[in-house]
């Protein structure tokens, strides 16, 4: 995990009910995402019930932490200024392994600017912004 030690500036994540169990297997170091075991479909973000089929028997499974970049910008001068030391650096939109389209937004680390590029292969690492929340981010995989 990165960050340690280093004051929080940036937004913190504020789990409830239904994104608790994200931000605890986050905290842990893992990446848990939203499964329907009704038609066996992974959701996220995380909600009350399946969008594919309504269904509320969800929970929370560790997924592998590899992705491709599906999409990506790159942020050199956000309005909020919690970002602001960390200018310029990349948003993805990240594609995960274990489902098509099954996308998560986080910040592609690890890599210059100009070396990010769609269908980049990735993996999760963690950024600590507090003792309880650490945020999931994305750096280059080069396992595959």
């Amino acid at each position: 995990m990165t960050g340690e030690g280093a004051p929080v500036t940036k937004p913190v994540p504020v789990p409830d009910a239904i994104t608790a169990p994200f931000w605890e297997a986050a905290n842990r170091g893992v990446l848990a995402i939203q499964h329907c075991g009704d038609c066996d479909t992974s959701i996220h973000p995380p909600a009350a019930l399946c969008p594919d089929c309504q269904s509320p028997a969800l929970a929370f499974r560790e997924v592998s932490g590899r992705g491709r970049v599906y999409t990506h910008t790159i942020v050199r001068d956000n309005v909020t200024q919690g970002f602001a030391r960390d200018e310029p650096y990349v948003i993805g939109i990240i594609e995960l392994a274990e489902q098509e389209r099954l996308l998560l937004i986080a910040n592609v680390v690890g890599v210059a600017l100009e070396d990010v590029r769609v269908g980049m292969p990735v993996r999760v690492t963690f950024e600590r912004l507090t003792e309880s929340i650490a945020l999931p981010q994305f750096e280059p995989d080069e396992g595959d």
